[in-house]
């Protein structure tokens, strides 16, 4: 990453390897990381049961860190939100903080195969609860079916990690 400051955010499908990469290009770069699962994990441990409730405590969760994070961008700091931008209606909320902000953006965009998800999906889980949200590979195709890769008529800077070979 360079000096500029910069609005990171991510697209690929679940368990393409969005928060890995988040993760080190935070270390990396020793700027704020902001995770979703992390925090959706700890303020609603009980509420997320399928897809709804996802959706209901994300949106309330992304009002309250627009400002925050458009703060910290204007304070000169860069930050990595580790949210997923699956959907053009998702990227829709990215662009706003970083126009708003006038900061620089990358969106980081993992281009990964069903097969390849699929198995770390399952490496993933090995370790959650039984019945812990979204593990199963039926979700998995469930919620791929929203999957909308990013395009050049949206205007991101983008790039692009090709995981299809993996």
């Amino acid at each position: 990453m360079s000096k500029e400051i910069t609005l990171h955010f991510f697209c690929g499908k679940m368990a393409a390897g969005k928060s890995t990469l988040a993760k080190a290009l935070a270390s990396e770069n020793a700027v704020i990381l902001l995770s979703e699962d992390d925090w959706l994990s700890t303020l609603y441990p009980e509420e997320i049961a399928d897809i709804s409730g996802y959706v209901k405590y994300s949106t309330r969760l992304q009002n309250i860190l627009t400002d925050h994070v458009q703060s910290i961008l204007s304070s000169g700091v860069s930050v990595v939100l580790d949210f997923p931008g699956n959907t053009e209606n998702q990227r829709k909320w990215f662009r706003s903080i970083f126009e708003k902000s006038n900061v620089s953006h990358i969106l980081h965009f993992i281009d990964a195969g069903d097969d390849l998800c699929k198995r770390q999906l399952f490496e993933r889980s090995k370790n959650k609860p039984e019945g812990a949200a979204f593990t199963t590979e039926a979700e998995f195709d469930m919620i791929t079916t929203y999957f909308q890769p990013p395009n050049e008529a949206e205007g991101f800077n983008i790039v692009k990690y090709d995981r299809e070979t993996i």
